[in-house]
């Protein structure tokens, strides 16, 4: 016994498992320290000069979350009280199993705890008081301090109150149970691997940035340094020595126009990235310092030396020619005009034909043909209850696409009407597929569907009344209405 005892303190001593983390969840150790005794024949706690016995053990512990643990201890050793007058003594075994709660997290070097269980003591030796060999220990209880020495091994010094549910162990019954107190030191050991995914000699659970390239230089909390303290790290910094801004991978920009001092023609006027930092006050494209028409118009076209071009030699700069690359008149703003009817070709519905500016530069229709299109209109027939165009009809929409021919510019809207006779929804539908039809029709003849508008208004805008046949006979009709 008193070997087993010398060797456990010789190589350290522990109650509970200090210091265990994420990744050393499992903790082992030896411990040992001494024992004192209260109940009915005295109380030892604390007296130096009272009986003290010797113990020795080892504990497993698990960790369970930063701030608890759970502890496995056995113990062997020996246990009694010495009066001088009276008293007792025996060998015993002891097993607990306790909850700690840390008062501080593993990153402490120093850490106070309590902690609570339940356990259970068996006495070797009977001494007659007592039957039973074994006495439960409800609750263990108590505190202590860990040292952290290294990442692996601590130093525990702790305290523990057995309270035993036996009031005989010491051969007296007088209503105070024999409670046990435990003084031990010793040390501990955490087990397991660390996990280091990058090698950058930090564990990934401290690790905050556990995706560092290797080789990099990191700090304490596994991330690259930044020596500058300008948010990028060193190893991405191109200016390591001077804080600058993470967009140019941390070089400076004294002007702040995102381009770098070392790569800036203006370092200390704040300009544009494609002209390297300088500024161009016209926005020509051209930088000031090489401009030597500093205040052309914003958005002019330039050339190399920053003044305005005349592309097409016109006499209108580009800037101010609406047709550059095609030769023109100043009164036109640089723009052709082929017919010379006063109407840019650029704007000219009819480029080819002299017009007048009112019918963008198509020629006036005449009034004949403008009383012949209407007359037209009125000759258009259909079908009853149909979209179909009648025979007769054919001949007066050929006579209508010669008149259109005649003026290319001009389009036409053609407007489908009908009576109130049927429903509304019906009338409406109806006078969109004559005016369609209309349309169509002149289309197979060769005028341009963009010039061609069909629209059909059913019952809703009469011209004659309704309640008479010959009302009903006006009101069914097509309307054709030429513009430009």
């Amino acid at each position: 016994m008193k070997k087993l005892l010398f060797l456990c303190i010789c190589i350290g001593f522990t109650f509970t498992l200090t210091a265990q983390t994420e990744e050393k969840k499992w903790n082992v150790g030896l411990h040992g320290g001494l024992i004192q005794y209260h109940g009915d024949l005295g109380r030892d706690w604390y007296q130096t000069d009272k009986t003290m016995y010797g113990f020795g053990g080892i504990s497993v512990s698990r960790y369970l979350w930063k701030y608890v643990d759970l502890n496995f201890l056995f113990t062997r050793g020996t246990l009694g009280y010495d009066s001088g007058v009276t008293g007792f003594k025996s060998d015993f075994s002891s097993a607990s199993l306790n909850l700690r709660f840390n008062l501080l997290p593993s990153e402490y070097i120093v850490r106070p705890y309590v902690f609570g269980g339940i356990g259970a003591v068996l006495f070797d030796n009977q001494l007659n008081f007592h039957k039973q060999k074994i006495d439960s220990a409800l609750p263990t209880a108590g505190g202590g301090i860990n040292f952290r020495l290294s990442p692996v091994i601590s130093l525990n010094i702790q305290e523990t109150f057995m309270f035993t549910n036996n009031d005989s162990r010491d051969g007296a019954v007088a209503g105070q149970d024999d409670d046990f107190l435990m003084h031990t030191v010793g040390l501990t050991f955490n087990l397991g691997s660390t996990i280091d995914s990058d090698h950058d000699g930090v564990s990934d659970k401290k690790d905050n940035c556990p995706e560092t390239p290797a080789g990099t230089t990191v700090d304490k909390k596994g991330c690259p340094l930044d020596r500058d303290n300008d948010g990028v790290y060193d190893y991405l910094d191109s200016c390591p020595d001077q804080a600058g801004a993470q967009a140019l991978n941390g070089c400076p920009d004294a002007d702040g126009d995102g381009v770098g001092d070392a790569n800036d023609r203006c370092p200390n006027q704040a300009g544009k990235t494609s002209l390297k930092g300088c500024p161009d006050a016209d926005n020509d494209g051209v930088a000031d310092i090489d401009d030597k028409c500093a205040n052309t118009k914003s958005g002019t076209k330039v050339d190399t030396n920053g003044c305005a071009m005349d592309s097409d030699n016109d006499g209108v700069m580009d800037d101010m020619d609406r047709c550059p690359n095609a030769a023109g008149v100043i009164a036109l703003k640089g723009c052709p005009d082929a017919d010379g009817d006063g109407v840019a070709d650029l704007d000219d519905r009819c480029p080819n034909t002299k017009g007048t500016t009112d019918n963008k530069g198509c020629p006036e229709i005449a009034k004949a043909d403008i009383v012949r299109i209407t007359y037209i209109g009125s000759k258009i027939f259909f079908e009853n209850n149909s979209d179909k165009l009648k025979v007769a009809s054919l001949t007066q929409l050929d006579e209508l696409a010669k008149i259109l021919y005649k003026y290319e510019g001009a389009s036409l809207t053609i407007e489908g009407h009908t009576d109130s006779v049927g429903a509304d929804d019906f009338n409406m539908t109806l006078s969109q597929k004559r005016s369609e039809s209309v349309r169509q029709y002149l289309i197979g003849k060769g005028i341009s569907d963009a010039r061609l508008i069909s629209v059909g208004f059913g019952e809703t805008k009469p011209v004659a009344t309704n309640n008479t046949t010959l009302g009903k006979a006006k009101n069914r009709r097509v309307e054709l209405k030429t513009n430009y």
